[in-house]
């Protein structure tokens, strides 16, 4: 198994990403991976490629605008521009002689914007996510107490006018930007380990983009394609009230797995192989039916 890379454009910025055949090569289907909210699709992404090529479907990992080697304002994650990105993705992937058709995986904040993404394209015939948001403000307003919110929009207050007056805005450590769960905080120093990729910090803006994207408002238009959301019941980095209200609205055919007793970052091989070995075998089955 031979990766190449891959290389193409949304808003006329470069995006970097990593085309992985499936074993045995030929013509088949091919799966869109979508990293999270952290852009650290290196640390958690390698076994969803390695398992998802194994089972015979072609993969696409990308980094979006503004990480790894993808062109745009760095670290700034605007979930409208990245499902334009997811867009530009299954183009790419259309255009290949090997592709037989497409669907999409969508990790944690990429599983947002990737129902978006698949509810506008009806070329994508099936969506799977793992953790994913539903609402923005709701999720940003989970992590935090009351007064912590009523300062954060003094500070996104504050933010605007800088940006307004001298284009530059606050950059933050991403366990203030986006504080993670009790559950998760440890994940994050040992695994995810944000501010040794990026100590520059991100975006403050990052916040305001969020809790202005809804793809609960999306997620009905996807039926009559196949919906998969599998979400950790003590999840408490993305609720699991975000699960309860994507799978409320959704079309048919849907399906709500849930994992109980783990919180968000347990779905990933280097936190947790066995709960990664639940997950994994959750989409291997949903793809099988949706794509045969």
């Amino acid at each position: 198994m031979t990766s190449e890379t891959a290389t193409f454009y949304a808003d006329g910025l470069r995006l970097a990403g990593t085309f992985t055949p499936a074993a045995g090569g030929g013509e088949r289907p091919a799966i869109i991976c979508v990293h999270g909210y952290t852009g650290r699709k290196e640390t958690y992404m390698p076994p969803f490629v390695r398992d998802l090529t194994a089972a015979g479907y072609h993969t696409l990992d990308f980094y979006h605008r503004g990480f790894g080697d993808s062109e745009g304002p760095a670290r700034r994650v605007d979930p409208e521009a990245q499902v334009r990105d997811i867009l530009a993705a299954r183009i790419w992937l259309s255009a290949r002689d090997d592709v037989a058709s497409v669907a999409v995986m969508g990790l944690s904040h990429g599983g947002g914007a990737s129902i978006k993404a698949t509810a506008v394209d009806p070329e994508i015939l099936a969506l799977a996510t793992v953790g994913a948001p539903g609402h923005g403000e709701r999720w940003h307003r989970s992590k935090r107490t009351e007064a912590e919110w009523e300062t954060l929009q003094e500070d996104l207050a504050g933010d605007r006018i800088a940006r307004a007056l001298t284009g530059v805005g606050r950059t933050l450590p991403y366990q203030e930007m986006s504080p993670p769960g009790p559950a998760e905080r440890e994940a994050f120093r040992t695994m995810y380990k944000t501010e040794d990729a990026y100590p520059e910090g991100y975006p403050l803006e990052n916040v305001e983009l969020a809790c202005g994207f809804r793809s609960e408002d999306w997620v009905a238009q996807i039926a009559p394609r196949p919906l998969l959301l599998i979400h950790g019941r003590d999840d408490t980095m993305v609720r699991y009230v975000e699960a309860e209200n994507l799978i409320a609205r959704a079309g048919q055919p849907k399906s709500l797995h849930t994992i109980p007793d783990i919180n968000h970052a347990e779905v990933y091989e280097p936190q947790n192989p066995a709960v990664y070995k639940e997950v994994i075998g959750q989409l291997l089955e949903f793809y099988g039916a949706a794509l045969g």
